[in-house]
């Protein structure tokens, strides 16, 4: 019997066992079978991934940066989701607030979320420096609710959109995976509009290091490929992970972020 690929992730909310139980049962009846292991935040995935503890992470759009970064770009992207291939950050203020784009923000106060979230700290702060937008120009309200898990709880984005709802700021930056559970769940049905949403980046995907041997990531991302939104043992899994089909990952998306880590200054380990 061959050993499991050991893929790693972050359990940045309880679903998220019941999600890789899901994902584990899938990859037992085929030729590529895996275990997982879960960790408290990002940094500890990323140093189990260098040091061969785990096979495969899945990572944030800033995990794989970081380990790109540690391995002098010795790692491979493998696949993600075909949400993290359109991934938006979304900037809102209440409604009613006849703001609208980056320019009515100036002399405005932004709130964001954790220093390492890529969708709400990071990549707005790019976002308006590429408008001419600086720290003098627009207030940052920074909210720290959630570092480690690099925003993937939505704790600091729900943080941003109350300090809106309470003065502190005019605007707020979040993901559009928050701004889309705000409708569907009806958390604060109505009380925001959207300011501006950026162009579209990559998010997360499954990291391998080029030690991982072709013939054993071959399978395994075969029967991940293999999963199918109508099969119905496969679609809880997929809704849970936010997803309708896995894809190949799309690197140019990595982009803006890039270039946001750059400008920041931001270093490949917190």
């Amino acid at each position: 019997m061959s050993t499991p690929l050991m893929v790693g992730a972050v359990a940045y909310t309880p679903n998220v066992v019941t999600i890789w139980e899901g994902m584990r049962e899938h990859f037992r009846e085929g030729p590529a079978e895996m275990d997982f292991v879960l960790f408290s935040n990002y940094g500890r995935q990323v140093d189990a991934l260098l040091d061969g503890t785990i096979d495969i992470a899945w990572n944030t759009n800033l995990a794989w940066l970081r380990t790109v970064a540690q391995t002098d770009g010795a790692c491979q992207a493998l696949a993600m989701r075909d949400t993290d291939t359109v991934f938006r950050t979304i900037f809102v203020a209440r409604s009613g607030s006849a703001m609208h784009g980056l320019e009515s923000l100036r002399a405005k106060t932004l709130a964001l979320g954790s220093k390492d979230s890529a969708q709400a700290a990071i990549l707005p702060v790019h976002f308006l420096s590429e408008a001419g937008l600086d720290s003098d120009a627009v207030k940052l309200l920074r909210i720290n609710s959630d570092v480690g898990k690099h925003g993937d709880t939505g704790r600091s984005e729900l943080d941003a959109l109350r300090a809106v709802l309470d003065d502190k700021a005019d605007a707020a930056a979040i993901g559009v995976n928050t701004w889309d559970a705000i409708g569907r769940e009806e958390l604060m049905p109505g009380a925001f509009e959207v300011v501006w949403e950026s162009p579209t980046y990559s998010h997360c995907n499954f990291t391998a290091l080029p030690t991982l041997p072709p013939e054993r990531v071959a399978p395994w991302l075969d029967q991940l490929f293999a999963m199918d939104w109508d099969n119905p043992e496969h679609r809880p899994i997929l809704e849970m992970e936010g997803l309708k089909k896995w894809v190949a990952p799309k690197l140019e998306g990595y982009a803006s972020l890039i270039e946001a880590v750059k400008e920041q200054g931001i270093p490949p380990r917190w």
